[in-house]
């Protein structure tokens, strides 16, 4: 069966790039721009996993987190952080959103984000 991946970013260029690494890697990706969006797609689809930014425009991502953890279909949803923000510079309420990792965008290649969905999507 395959895997099911929802990136929820406001920059189309970035989820772009995301999208397009992990349909080559044999993935289903869903794209929704900003929080609001995001909310509804991840409910609509039930991801195996979201890659989630934190700072968008409608809705941020910590926002959109804590509302997704509220709802009966979002508690035990896959999320990964994948922002441009530091892990120091985070919202304390993500260390109670049971988010799986934190990743730096400007820090990772796609590849190497890839790399990180993989092994959580396999353990």
């Amino acid at each position: 069966m395959v895997q099911k991946i929802a990136i929820v970013e406001d920059d189309q260029t970035i989820s772009q790039m995301y999208r397009v690494k992990f349909e080559s890697e044999g993935y289903t990706v869903d794209v929704a721009y900003g929080g609001v969006n995001g909310l509804k797609l991840v409910k609509d689809i039930n991801p195996d996993i979201v890659l989630l930014d934190l700072m968008m425009p409608d809705m941020n991502g910590d926002e959109m987190l804590t509302k997704m953890r509220q709802e009966p279909w979002g508690k035990n949803i896959k999320v990964i952080i994948l922002t441009n923000m530091g892990e120091q510079e985070a919202p304390d309420s993500l260390k109670d959103l049971n988010v799986l990792d934190f990743i730096v965008k400007a820090e990772m290649t796609p590849r190497q984000v890839a790399e990180i969905v993989k092994q959580h999507l396999t353990a």
